[in-house]
């Protein structure tokens, strides 16, 4: 079974540089914590999503579950600074709305969610005063912040820390020399934190193990997840999912894949296929007509019978591709992944959002509702599922 931090590597000739990187983070911090600089707390009720590290920790999947809670029973929006994108400045995401213009992450959430807000601004405060004043989006009721861990302008209701299970904070070092974007005392800002990416098997044991390495306040609550992969999905859209269960042993696998950590991927696509060629670019990589030709190339060199798997980050970008060939694209599936909660942890993380949400918002008919939902008839009430709704009528 893999272990914590089994993927990290530190480039020990880069240490010093590691260090004059962290005196400059560490003055930063200190002067917000000192209040030098100032954060800022808002009357609606805002989560944030993020890590302290370089590269994936599941921020999307774990803001897509964070959304699946929330939506149907209020009115929420998504803030990212849509890294990579091609404009500035605020821009809420709509209909005409394009890669280049938010980014991939913001508009696969807009792609995937189309009844929810989705906006884009690097500068998070000014994000939230737009989302709370324009409008079309005044009447938001909770705002969820897409890695925003760093942008400490804003002093979020929950902080949400994530960490790779295979990338544990305590065993790397701050960048160059390794992928942490502050020092490893940053995990204080937290309130939950949750190992992610973990494997399927984990005990109680390994809970311990890794709760004595993070060290965490009492206050904090710490919380273990997992991927859960769906069933591959066309990309032309004319042939029937598969589930990875009908990858035969044989099978060619080409995974073509842009994100930051697509190892973990590969390491679970080989127990359907004994055959996989990865084609790795670059985390937000902006494909191109060399591309196209690297793709073709691999493809045409892989015995059959063969298929191509990308991610849905991937897809939204390949979307916006031109030269791809009807071969490819007939071969080429889609891998949809969500988390799931670990040790009945799901139950302990509903709650706190729940609760924060509810103690926390503007509109007091919300916790009214709350209160006529419960039922009046307590035997009844026992075996009804529990409902909460925050959205007046």
């Amino acid at each position: 079974m893999p272990v914590e931090g089994d993927l990290i590597t530190i480039d020990k000739r880069l240490l010093p540089l590691s260090w004059l990187y962290g005196i400059g983070v560490g003055i930063r911090n200190k002067l917000f914590d000192l209040g030098i600089l100032k954060s800022r707390s808002f009357s609606v009720p805002v989560i944030s999503v993020g890590n302290i590290t370089v590269g994936g920790s599941g921020k999307t999947p774990h803001v897509e579950y964070l959304v699946e809670l929330l939506k149907e029973d209020a009115k929420i929006a998504v803030l990212s600074r849509g890294y990579k994108r091609k404009t500035k400045g605020y821009l809420l995401a709509d209909d005409h709305s394009t890669v280049a213009d938010i980014g991939d992450e913001p508009y696969q959430m807009h792609q995937k969610y189309p009844d929810i807000v989705v906006a884009v601004d690097e500068d998070r405060c000014e994000g939230i005063d737009r989302l709370m004043t324009d409008e079309q989006t005044r009447d938001t009721e909770i705002i969820l912040l897409d890695d925003a861990y760093q942008h400490r302008y804003v002093k979020p209701g929950i902080n949400i820390l994530l960490i790779d299970y295979h990338r544990l904070i305590v065993y790397d070092k701050l960048l160059p020399a390794g992928r942490l974007r502050e020092p490893v005392s940053g995990k204080n800002r937290a309130d939950i934190v949750i190992v992610t990416k973990c494997p399927d098997a984990l005990n109680p044991i390994d809970y311990r193990v890794v709760s004595k390495a993070l060290d965490l306040y009492p206050y904090q609550a710490l919380l273990f997840s997992s991927i859960v992969y769906g069933d591959l999905r066309p990309f032309n859209g004319n042939a029937p999912a598969r589930p990875l269960s009908s990858i035969v042993s044989d099978e060619s696998v080409l995974l073509l894949s842009g994100i930051a950590s697509p190892q973990q991927m590969e390491n679970d696509l080989r127990a359907y296929s004994e055959h996989i060629t990865p084609l790795i670019f670059a985390d937000h990589h902006d494909f191109t007509a060399e591309d196209v030709d690297a793709i073709h190339q691999q493809f045409a060199a892989l015995p059959s019978p063969k298929i191509i798997i990308t991610t849905e980050k991937d897809e939204v970008r390949l979307r916006a591709l031109d030269g791809l060939s009807d071969e490819v694209k007939a071969a080429l599936y889609v891998l949809p992944i969500k988390i799931k909660f670990l040790l009945d942890h799901e139950e302990t993380f509903n709650n706190k959002i729940l609760s924060y949400v509810h103690k926390n918002s503007k509109n007091s008919i919300l916790i009214r509702k709350k209160e006529e939902d419960k039922p009046k008839d307590t035997q009844q009430g026992a075996n009804r599922p529990r409902t909460i709704s925050f959205r007046s009528d």
